[in-house]
């Protein structure tokens, strides 16, 4: 079977400075698979000016970055779960072909 995925989601799919996704190899596993629970956000306190210190400014900058670094990964799960999801449409397609 030849089938070669878009290299857009290919680089889309895979971290820079690590070897490239194959969703020809990759297999998810069921927990990977389960979507997430939606929680509710908690409720906003505004901290007062007075009391925004480098402690306050030092946990806000490490949780913005904590923040960043969870979206991005699941951005790229969600990604290589389409990258997968399309060879495998693409695959299903072939060996139906084959079968008729």
């Amino acid at each position: 079977m030849t089938f070669e995925p878009d290299p857009a989601d290919l680089a889309l799919s895979s971290i820079p400075g690590h070897e490239t996704f194959d969703p020809r190899r990759h297999r998810f596993s069921e927990e990977e698979l389960k979507p997430q629970p939606i929680m509710k956000k908690a409720r906003k306190i505004q901290v007062p000016e007075e009391q925004k210190d480098e402690k306050y400014w030092s946990r806000r900058y490490k949780n913005n970055e904590a923040a960043k670094r969870s979206r991005d990964a699941r951005r790229l799960k969600e990604n290589q779960i389409s990258v997968r999801a399309a060879f495998l449409e693409k695959e299903n397609a072939l060996l139906r072909q084959e079968v008729v």
